[in-house]
């Protein structure tokens, strides 16, 4: 079954929903969310995606990212992927949004208005294979540093929201991580 995902105007309203793999070929705006997991410690979980994702597969990104479906509330689909991905949940916190249009590898366009949400997770977890293939704990410094020096090695999307994570929280997010 195609996944069905939402349309939205720059204001984030909802203007209909197309399949997930057009929308990408045609580079169409559409509701996502990008969600940081952090850890008491202050560092923040990185993903590595999986090398078999349709794109931007074996690269490293923020902790989890997707896009809710066809009737179902941003919020509701950043705890349904975190889940999906990483095997946790927790709770999360909706700090910002963006718009950011890039292009992707595989003649793919992503053109999202993204929600970025923060959360705090303390337990040793085990990711799904095919989504992810690791994780790590970073602090936020040497993530900014990697990604300045080496930004092949990071999703298109995470470089963006790390650096307005940082514009907007540059002492850490309240309640959730310092940095």
């Amino acid at each position: 079954m195609d996944e069905m995902l939402i349309l939205v105007d720059e204001n984030d309203n909802p203007i209909g929903t197309e399949e997930k793999m057009e929308i990408h070929r045609r580079g169409v705006l559409h509701r996502c969310f990008s969600i940081f997991v952090c850890d008491r410690a202050g560092r923040v979980m990185l993903q590595k995606r999986a090398a078999s994702k349709y794109h931007s597969g074996g690269l490293w990104t923020n902790t989890c990212c997707g896009h809710p479906r066809a009737g179902e509330e941003v919020a509701e689909a950043a705890h349904r992927r975190l889940f999906e991905e990483m095997s946790f949940d927790c709770e999360l916190v909706e700090l910002f949004t963006f718009v950011y249009r890039a292009q992707l590898d595989h003649g793919l366009i992503e053109h999202e208005f993204d929600h970025v949400f923060a959360g705090r997770f303390e337990a040793a977890l085990s990711p799904n294979p095919e989504e992810a293939d690791g994780y790590d704990w970073e602090t936020m410094p040497r993530i900014l540093e990697d990604m300045r020096a080496r930004p092949e090695r990071y999703t298109v999307w995470s470089i963006i929201a790390f650096e307005k994570l940082i514009e907007k929280y540059p002492q850490g997010i309240p309640g959730q991580c310092e940095w």
